[in-house]
């Protein structure tokens, strides 16, 4: 039987989040269709227990009517493990999910009902910041919220996911540091959907981190930028208009304070040599 969904979720050394985010997943709603769902755990490059607290899920997923894979790769790298996961992948909608994302129990039935369709199309779900522990993450979060990019569409960081034909738009993941901007400006703004399920999605904690990571997310949109620059016609293009600019001022000074430290602290120094900085 042809599962309804496959739920890709690459990981590298997140046996502390590992149970959290599964448990999650087992707690999803039924799917639409048959209601069977195909889970696939790519560890790559692991020196933790993150393989043997995934195979722990298997005999409750199978309870559950659904499968669990857990397909080890020596090496750790994301895009080779998110090609491993499209490989093995068996069903007609696709997800990708980090492995510190927390799913709330409609979004998974909600997606793949929203991915019917046979035209290219690509889903996801309402961003929800999880607490942070840091009071500065807290902070830079107020401002983060009110920037376009939280603000359009189906931004799809942490989870988003996609039909065959979406799917079909290119081959392997390409070498490439932002796997999920490249995902996103695959499909133009109207092939893109957010169901009204959320899910949690984790800030770095504190300034350093904040910085670290930042400087990471510039460098992506860069590479994409001269990588693939028929893709920025699918940007949504929002304006951060001034007035939304005062407002948040307003509301959030120390968030707007903060935000703007690690905006100016990222262009004085931006990453120069591309290294994955996970800031954890």
């Amino acid at each position: 039987m042809k599962p309804e969904l496959s739920l890709i979720l690459p990981a590298n050394n997140e046996a502390a989040h590992m149970d959290a985010c599964l448990s999650a997943v087992l707690a999803s709603a039924p799917l639409p269709g048959n209601g069977s769902s195909q889970i696939i755990v790519i560890p790559n490059g692991c020196t933790d227990e993150t393989a043997d607290i995934a195979r722990r899920f298997e005999n409750p997923m199978k309870v559950k009517g659904w499968s669990l894979e857990v397909i080890e790769l020596t090496v750790g790298s994301k895009l080779a493990a998110l090609n491993a996961g499209d490989a093995a992948a068996r069903a007609d909608v696709l997800a990708y999910l980090d492995a510190d994302v927390i799913v709330s129990a409609d979004l998974l039935a909600e997606t793949v009902a929203a991915l019917h369709d046979e035209a290219p199309a690509y889903a996801s779900g309402q961003v929800r910041l999880t607490l942070s522990k840091s009071l500065v993450t807290r902070a830079y979060a107020t401002f983060y919220l009110q920037t376009p990019f939280m603000k359009q569409n189906a931004p799809g960081c942490g989870f988003f996911a996609m039909n065959r034909a979406g799917r079909a738009r290119w081959a392997e993941w390409p070498a490439i540091i932002s796997d999920d901007t490249y995902a996103r400006l695959n499909f133009a703004p109207d092939e893109r959907i957010e169901v009204s399920a959320s899910y949690e999605w984790p800030l770095v904690e504190g300034l350093k981190n904040l910085i670290k990571v930042r400087r990471r997310q510039n460098a992506g949109v860069t590479e994409l930028e001269a990588k693939f620059p028929a893709l920025t016609k699918n940007d949504a293009k929002l304006k951060f208009t001034l007035l939304a600019v005062l407002q948040a001022v307003m509301r959030h000074p120390i968030g707007t304070l903060i935000y703007g430290l690690v905006s100016v602290t990222v262009k004085l120094r931006p990453d120069k040599n591309g290294e994955w900085k996970r800031g954890r």
